[in-house]
């Protein structure tokens, strides 16, 4: 699949059925679009199997909690779209997208209770995010924007308005000809990339941001427990970003990035080292197993 996205081949689901690619629409004055009360899920399909999938569905309804965004749906519920979308596509390996906003209603000013919450869900086949970066190592900008404070937003969701300074930060960092951006969080620790987790390794260790005002990724949870398994240990900490100097090796976690080792971050430079390409190599495996 290629072009502009809403002018694809294939079948939408869309509150409780599938529709037509370029028929799956919403009002202009949709309450999701003004005001970002919307959150969504990105998951990846290996071999016709998505995984982590049950544990995405559960996350999507604890975003819609934390956004106050009732979703009508069960967990089984969103499996079940997910699985009807995959197999209606014929993709084996792709990208799924499964997303709830505020939709058009009686409401069109901050408050949005009296307005339906829909949702929706997409596959479409999606290669490396960050190009041939996953085999020669990311080149990552230091953003000027910071992740939040707990106290100002839940930071926990999987929220789209959380993710504004992400595009922006992503943006800056492309004009530079990098991949990515670094955030730090409000404190100035060393946070994550705009769509992905950071770890890092000095003597033999792991160390790797403690989430502790951004989103603790499935990729990453799943990573920390393959460190654990081959006994390595993982110092979950704050990361002062002067610390990367003393840094041997970086990669980054995420759904859609999976695992890509980091070559340099502003002026700091890391190593695409034996563990990194391991890890690299391992998470394949396993999400094709």
């Amino acid at each position: 699949m290629a072009g502009a996205y809403d002018d694809r081949d294939g079948v939408i689901w869309m509150d409780g059925k599938l529709v037509n690619w370029r028929d799956a629409k919403v009002h202009i004055l949709t309450h999701g679009l003004h005001y970002g009360s919307s959150v969504f899920e990105g998951e990846r399909a290996y071999n016709g199997k998505i995984f982590k999938s049950v544990e995405h569905s559960q996350r999507l309804l604890k975003s819609g909690e934390y956004m106050d965004i009732p979703i009508p749906y069960t967990v089984d519920d969103i499996e079940a779209a997910k699985q009807e979308v995959l197999t209606a596509s014929g993709l084996q390996d792709a990208y799924v997208r499964a997303v709830c906003w505020r939709g058009s209603g009686d409401d069109m000013g901050v408050a949005s209770a009296r307005n339906p919450v829909r949702m929706a869900v997409a596959a479409w086949e999606w290669g490396a995010y960050y190009g041939e970066a996953k085999f020669k190592g990311a080149k990552l900008d230091i953003a000027k924007w910071k992740r939040p404070s707990p106290e100002t937003i839940p930071c926990f969701a999987k929220a789209a308005g959380l993710y504004m300074i992400c595009t922006m930060s992503k943006h800056a960092a492309e004009a530079k000809g990098c991949s990515d951006a670094m955030m730090l969080d409000y404190r100035g620790y060393v946070a994550e990339a705009t769509g992905a987790n950071l770890f890092f390794v000095k003597d033999g260790e792991v160390h790797t941001p403690k989430p502790d005002c951004f989103l603790n990724g499935i990729t990453r949870q799943t990573v920390v427990g393959m460190l654990q398994e081959r006994g390595i240990t993982v110092i979950e900490r704050h990361i002062m970003p002067e610390e990367l100097e003393g840094f041997e090796q970086c990669w980054l976690t995420g759904t859609a990035a999976e695992v890509t080792p980091v070559g340099q971050i502003g002026d700091y430079t890391f190593e695409v080292g034996a563990l990194a390409r391991d890890i690299a190599e391992s998470y394949e495996k396993l999400v094709r197993a």
